[in-house]
């Protein structure tokens, strides 16, 4: 019972809380919470809004599953905005410059964001491991320069081509773009299918490999992990090049799937709403799939309050309402469980006889 009480009890509590919430902020708005309901989810059947919901989630489940990894270990890779940014611009121009048939010019896109992102990501590791400089400082000093690093790259007299009042990468021919699967909604990226074998190999790692048990020890507890002989430099530098390597392929699905060239309007904040997805999942492989749709669909059916008179900026507070409606619903029942651990034990202490002799001595 305790164990069904922990697995059911928080994401119930989690849904009352950011039902309050949200209706709370719709009422404050002067909009029905019913109303708004009935139209968002009626907006889902509407023109590309399905298919656009399917191909955001993925996006946002590769950025979650990124800063999952960081999570295991209590780190914070804030710097995957930044990370993948380059990482597709990098893919970009590489897959625009190379020839090569069908497939292996797609995998050495893909190849490439991996390495750019874990290498970026990698920076800030050993900066953590070796120097004791705190991730989050690094990460968001490196977002910077990655941004000005990819201003540095698609210039016209480096690898930029100027097309109108933008400037973008060389288009990716038809050989090393990632095909979709078309349907009367719109096309779904090819690359949707990779964020779900991703989400199975995370899954895997942590509960099924040694370097997983490794990674959540030393989250849990990074004094027993080292005197039970896991070295915790080398946690911390794995960790985030592996963080970077997963938000390498994030820029990708509407790269090889859609736009074909990196630009400097192509689609940014990912990073920073990855982290809320991996907080509302709990960095668990299914929980963040649940969140990254529910996301995606506040997103994009947003749109349709417009119609009703509702500002669709209320999506910001529902979404902002529905991550701390997790965490404290979290919070609320491991004190209640750690109260009542607490209790057990002193019960148990009470009803052991005292021993006269041990009370002498």
């Amino acid at each position: 019972m305790r164990r069904i009480r922990t697995a059911l009890l928080p994401p119930l509590l989690a849904i009352l809380f950011a039902a309050a919430l949200c209706a709370g902020a719709l009422l404050i708005s002067g909009a029905s919470p019913a109303t708004a309901l009935v139209v968002m989810v009626s907006q889902v059947g509407q023109g590309t809004t399905a298919v656009d919901i399917v191909n955001s989630a993925a996006i946002y489940y590769v950025v979650a599953l990124a800063a999952a990894i960081g999570f295991q270990l209590k780190l914070f890779n804030i710097g995957i905005e930044g990370q993948y940014r380059l990482a597709a611009c990098v893919a970009a121009i590489v897959g625009g410059l190379v020839v090569l048939p069908p497939v292996l010019h797609t995998l050495v896109i893909i190849v490439v964001a991996v390495l750019v992102g874990a290498v970026w990501a990698g920076i800030p590791g050993l900066l953590k491991a070796y120097r004791g400089v705190s991730e989050v400082i690094s990460t968001i000093m490196l977002n910077a320069v990655s941004l000005g690093a990819i201003a540095f790259l698609i210039r016209p007299d480096a690898f930029g081509v100027l097309q109108g009042n933008n400037i973008s990468t060389a288009p990716i021919p038809a050989s090393g773009q990632f095909p979709g699967i078309p349907t009367g909604a719109g096309t779904i990226f090819g690359m949707v299918f990779v964020a779900a074998l991703l989400g199975v190999g995370y899954w895997f790692m942590l509960g099924r490999t040694r370097f997983g048990f490794e990674l959540r020890a030393a989250g849990e507890s990074p004094a027993a992990a080292t005197a039970g002989g896991v070295d915790a430099k080398r946690m911390v530098i794995i960790a985030m090049v592996l963080s970077g390597a997963v938000a390498g392929l994030a820029g990708l699905p509407e790269l090889l799937g859609r736009d074909f060239a990196y630009t400097l309007t192509s689609p940014q904040g990912y990073g920073f709403t990855g982290l809320a997805v991996a907080l509302l999942g709990r960095n668990h492989a299914v929980g963040i799939a649940f969140g990254a749709v529910l996301w995606s669909f506040l997103d994009k059916s947003a749109l349709a309050l417009d119609n009703v008179g509702v500002p669709r900026d209320i999506v910001l507070i529902m979404q902002g309402s529905i991550v701390l409606s997790v965490v404290v619903a979290y919070e609320i029942v491991r004190r209640y469980e750690l109260a009542a651990e607490q209790r057990r034990v002193a019960a148990q202490l009470r009803s052991v006889p005292a021993d006269p002799k041990g009370a002498m001595a």
